[in-house]
């Protein structure tokens, strides 16, 4: 689509306004934001746009296009989708080996479990591997519940959060402020950094984690500007 508007502003009830004319997401509905802060910045993504849309460059309006038309629609099979994650959560499942690898998964994992322990008061199987094992069915109810008390819009910056660290706890940890965007990031990639090390950089994983990187940036900061 063609550039068509010269004006953006963000009106009184914080949707988004093209030359007077209100932004659609693609369910038709008002793109209406719940801060001030999120519309601020989904109005400037607007102002960037140069001769042609290119949605790949506006993130934030993305998400908030799915938490419109997706989450808020269906938000009970979000909140299920996002609670599965716990019960094979990246935190829970450590390497046997080499020393230096389990030590930094230790380093960087154990605040994150240790938090939730105490902010949720549950407790984590911890497997040694990559075989199964379940966690406890309260620690399951619990995270559940939650997940469950998010609104559609933290729904949909957590679920790319989730998904590309391989956390609920991470993506909760920084939903609440337990911990801060490099450093969640760091610790997701803990794993890879140390194959990386191990094997050399190959250029197509280079690529691929570098655009996982912009994702997890742009919902990061979508559930900042919430002020979640």
């Amino acid at each position: 689509m063609k550039r068509f508007w010269t004006d953006v502003i963000v009106a009184d009830d914080r949707s988004i306004l093209l030359d007077a004319r209100p932004v659609r997401t693609p369910g038709r509905a008002a793109l209406a934001l719940p801060t001030a802060d999120l519309a601020a910045a989904i109005a400037d993504e607007w102002r960037a746009v140069g001769d042609t849309i290119d949605p790949r460059a506006m993130p934030l309006t993305g998400l908030a296009n799915a938490a419109i038309d997706r989450v808020a629609a269906t938000p009970d099979a979000f909140v299920a989708d996002l609670a599965r994650y716990a019960e094979s959560d990246l935190l829970c499942y450590r390497a046997d080996g080499p020393a230096e690898l389990v030590a930094r998964q230790a380093a960087a994992w154990d605040p994150l479990l240790d938090w939730a322990r105490t902010r949720y008061d549950v407790h984590f199987t911890i497997v040694t591997g990559i075989m199964h094992r379940p966690q406890p069915p309260a620690t399951l109810a619990r995270l559940e519940e939650t997940v469950a008390r998010r609104d559609a819009f933290q729904l949909a910056a957590l679920s790319p959060l989730v998904t590309l660290t391989g956390s609920l706890i991470g993506a909760l940890a920084l939903a609440e402020r337990a911990v801060n965007a490099d450093a969640l990031w760091s610790a997701a990639m803990v794993d890879e950094d140390w194959q990386l090390e191990r094997w050399g950089e190959d250029s197509l994983a280079t690529q691929a984690r570098e655009g996982k990187h912009r994702d997890y940036d742009a919902a990061a900061r979508f559930l900042a500007l919430l002020g979640a």
